[in-house]
C-alpha cells in the first residue's frame, strides 16, 4: 500500500475518516518538514517554537511554548537551544519573577521565521491550498472547532 492509498480494507465510516486524519496530518507535515530543512536547515518542530514567538508581543515562558506546541517541555528547551545557538533566540529575565526566564525572537529569528513561513505557504500551496477550496476549509474548520470543543480526559 502507497502512503497516498487510503483504501484500507473494511473500515467503518468513522475508521476511515479517523485514518484519513492521521494520514493527512502526517503526510503534510512530513512535506513541510522536508521543504523547511532543505531550504532552511530549520526542522517544523523549530518553525513550530517560532511560529508562537513570532506571534506574541512579549517573551514567553517555556513552559507556556510546551502548553501551545506538540512538543513536549523538553523539546521545547532542546529548541530554545538549538535557536539560541544560532541567534535566531534569546533568553530574557521574566520582569515579574527574577527566577524566571522567558524566551523571544530575535530580530534575525523574526526575519528568519518570515523566510521559512513563506517556504511553509509554498509548500502547502501545491498539496493543500491548490487541492481544497473555500468550502472544504470552512468544512475542516468546523471539523477541528468540534474536536478542540471538550478536552480529552
Amino acid at each position: 500500500m502507497t502512503r497516498s492509498d487510503l483504501t484500507l480494507g473494511e473500515l467503518s465510516a468513522r475508521d476511515h475518516a479517523f485514518y484519513g486524519l492521521v494520514w493527512a496530518g502526517a503526510t503534510l507535515t512530513a512535506h513541510v518538514d522536508r521543504a523547511l530543512t532543505r531550504a532552511h536547515a530549520l526542522p517544523l518542530s523549530w518553525f513550530e517554537v517560532m511560529l508562537w514567538l513570532n506571534g506574541s508581543d512579549e517573551p514567553v515562558a517555556a513552559s507556556e511554548l510546551g502548553e501551545r506546541t506538540l512538543l513536549s517541555r523538553s523539546q521545547v528547551s532542546r529548541v530554545a537551544d538549538s535557536l539560541q545557538e544560532r541567534g535566531l533566540l534569546e533568553r530574557v529575565p521574566s520582569p515579574t519573577d527574577a527566577r524566571s526566564i522567558r524566551i523571544t525572537l530575535t530580530d534575525a529569528g523574526r526575519r528568519a521565521f518570515a523566510e521559512a513561513d513563506a517556504t511553509r505557504r509554498a509548500a502547502l500551496a501545491e498539496v493543500f491550498d491548490d487541492r481544497l477550496d473555500d468550502h472544504d476549509i470552512e468544512a475542516l474548520e468546523t471539523v477541528w472547532a468540534k474536536l478542540k470543543q471538550k478536552p480529552l480526559p
